[in-house]
C-alpha cells in the first residue's frame, strides 16, 4: 500500500472507516512508511507528544501535516522494527500502542489515542518512554 492507496482526496471513494485508518497505521509503522502514515492525517492536523523530554506541563505540538510528515520521517530512517501490539477501533476514535526496538535491544513504547473526521486523524495524543 502507498500513500495513494490510502483514500486521501480520491474522488468517488468512501472515507475510510476507523477500523481501515487503523490498519494502515499498521501498515505504515511496520513497513517505516512515512508517506503512508502522514497521508492518513488531516491537512490541519495536531499531534501531541508527552514523553520524559516533553512532559504534560510542556508537550511537543505538532500542527499540520507537513510538520507530521517531518516526524514521522525522522521515525522512519532510524534502524529499528516497529509493531503495533494492540489496537482499537471505535466511532471516530482510535488508539494503539505501538513497540518499537533497535538494534542494540533499546525499546521504545508508545500508547496512542486520536479522533478522526472524514477519514483523517484530525487530533492525536501520543505518550512515549524508552529504556534509559
Amino acid at each position: 500500500m502507498t500513500a495513494s492507496d490510502a483514500g486521501a482526496g480520491s474522488p468517488g471513494r468512501a472515507q475510510p472507516q476507523p477500523a481501515e485508518v487503523l490498519e494502515r497505521i499498521r501498515s505504515g509503522y511496520e513497513r517505516r512508511d512515512a508517506a503512508l502514515l502522514a497521508s492518513l492525517y488531516a491537512d490541519d492536523a495536531e499531534f501531541t507528544i508527552v514523553n520524559p523530554r516533553y512532559p504534560p506541563s510542556q508537550p511537543l505540538v505538532l500542527r499540520g501535516r507537513a510538520s507530521i510528515h517531518g516526524m514521522f520521517d525522522d521515525l522512519c530512517s532510524r534502524s529499528m522494527a516497529h509493531r503495533l501490539e494492540s489496537g482499537v477501533a471505535g466511532d471516530e476514535r482510535l488508539a494503539y500502542a505501538s513497540v518499537c526496538e533497535y538494534p542494540d535491544g533499546c525499546r521504545v513504547m508508545t500508547i496512542s489515542v486520536a479522533s478522526l473526521a472524514g477519514g483523517h486523524i484530525r487530533r492525536e495524543t501520543s505518550i512515549c518512554c524508552w529504556d534509559d
